[in-house]
């Protein structure tokens, strides 16, 4: 039942990544080009998505517990460290370079294009750099 849901929820995911743009890297790349021909048009699917965060966290929190499993996996650590900017920037710097970030750059594997498969062998590679040089080659499903 939960694989089920799962592929559901993913499945309205990627609809929504695709209607709104944000599997177009050329849509992506003009709106993070603000000399150029800027398009604030997913500023609008950004607030879009905050707002429904917003509300769904509210609602889901008054749960004792989520539906699909036994109690809640909410991240311990709080404070914002080098290493949570570091990977922010890295994040920023990879989605600017590529018009991609993980999400849309899986949906977009649809649409066949070369530069998607070398977007994504990318950012494979640097996944696993980054367990190595943190020492965590542990999978992250599998982390205490």
């Amino acid at each position: 039942m939960a694989f089920v849901a799962n592929f559901l929820i993913g499945l309205l995911f990627g609809i929504g990544l695709v209607v709104s743009g944000m599997s177009n890297p050329a849509k992506v790349l003009n709106f993070l080009d603000l000399a150029g021909p800027w398009d604030p048009s997913l500023a609008f699917v950004m607030a879009g998505a905050v707002i429904v965060a917003f509300i769904g966290y509210r609602i889901v929190f008054r749960r004792p517990r989520p539906l699909a499993a036994e109690e809640f996996h909410l991240p311990k650590a709080t404070r914002v460290d080098g290493r949570l900017v570091a990977g922010a920037a890295i994040f920023g710097i990879g989605w600017g370079l590529g018009g991609y970030c993980p999400g849309p750059a899986l949906v977009a594997l649809g649409l066949g294009n070369l530069s998607t498969w070398v977007f994504l062998a990318a950012m494979f590679s640097g996944f696993a750099a980054a367990r190595k040089l943190a020492g965590t080659l542990v999978p992250a499903g599998r982390r205490a």
